[in-house]
């Protein structure tokens, strides 16, 4: 009568349990999971490596740290986004794609944090920087040279990641109606002894929640190409 095989001898035969991961779809499926289930701060590459039931080091064999898998993350999503209809007008056109851009990475703001991280440019793959090459290329065609079309891109960057950055951390300080959580805001404003902060203090919360980046992108835009 045969014996009968232990778990022990089993084990030794074939691998059990999880099978190795390779993808890379199936990392970065493992590692959005995290983050929307515990906040993209609480991701760590050993957190990640537990959710896919394998070590760190064999992890480690597809990515640097932390940042690298987030870049990754991020080349896959922007990479398939839905590029918006651009118009003819070059100063529009950087305008539409930055509007664009602004919408993505408020949906996934902890992405605005990440790409805070100088030479950035750098880790992206061509499918994730289509949207500087547009920009780029409207500032050329609208005059500008390469080295006048990089600035615009940079200024323009700058000013989407702040403000991703103060709109996702300002949803705790303020209500839906625009007006700040804590009355002691406008109390202090309104008491100021600076006339024209005492001035707006009761329109102050509401004019913070109007939706003023599109108008910014184009007047800084329209500008810098005349100036060009």
């Amino acid at each position: 009568m045969p014996r009968p095989t232990s778990p022990k001898s089993a084990a030794a035969g074939g691998r059990t349990g999880r099978p190795p991961v390779t993808s890379r779809a199936q990392i970065l499926a493992a590692a959005r999971q995290l983050i929307d289930r515990d906040g993209w701060e609480k991701l760590t590459v050993r957190r990640l490596a537990a959710e896919l039931g394998i070590g760190s080091t064999t992890l480690y064999h597809h990515l640097r740290d932390k940042e690298d898998l987030l870049l990754l993350m991020l080349n896959e999503y922007i990479g398939r986004i839905p590029r918006p209809e651009l118009p003819d007008d070059p100063a529009e056109r950087i305008v539409a794609v930055a509007v664009a851009a602004r919408d993505t990475l408020a949906e996934w703001p902890w992405a605005a944090e990440v790409l805070t991280v100088d030479g950035f440019m750098g880790r992206f793959d061509d499918d994730a920087r289509w949207f500087v090459e547009a920009i780029l290329a409207a500032a050329v065609e609208s005059g500008c040279s390469h080295d006048e079309a990089v600035q615009i891109f940079r200024h323009v960057w700058y000013y989407t990641v702040g403000e991703v950055l103060v709109r996702s951390r300002s949803t705790d300080v303020r209500r839906p109606d625009g007006q700040p959580v804590n009355p002691a805001f406008r109390i202090s404003l309104q008491e100021s002894r600076l006339p024209h902060v005492a001035a707006v203090a009761d329109t102050w919360s509401a004019l913070a929640v109007e939706d003023t980046y599109a108008d910014g992108v184009r007047a800084f835009v329209r500008g810098a190409m005349q100036r060009a």
